[in-house]
């Protein structure tokens, strides 16, 4: 957990964050190329995919981060960047981190 949370500092994660929560940000017009987007997808989908496969406890995770509430924040750009890309898969582990039903 200390090293996600030194790559988190690495990917400039607080900034990140900061910047989709900012009132000037608007979900529904943002690009995924967007560099705090890309950030956070990055990250995220990485911590989504180690919960996935059972190295890291769900609920230590989001206890640690706020993951619906930012897919919430980021859903509309990657939506769009699944129909650019053709890839619905696309940020599947992330999505899958911030539903309710798991």
């Amino acid at each position: 957990m200390v090293q996600l949370l030194r790559w988190g500092t690495e990917l400039k994660l607080e900034e990140a964050v900061n910047a989709i929560y900012a009132d000037d940000f608007d979900p529904d017009e943002v690009p995924a190329a967007n560099p705090a987007v890309t950030s956070i997808l990055f990250f995220s989908e990485g911590v989504g995919t180690l919960v996935k496969h059972g190295l890291l406890d769900r609920d230590l995770v989001l206890d640690m981060w706020a993951v619906a509430s930012v897919w919430k924040r980021l859903e509309s750009a990657i939506r769009r960047e699944r129909e650019r890309t053709g890839e619905p898969r696309l940020y599947e582990n992330f999505e899958a981190l911030a539903s309710p039903d798991l």
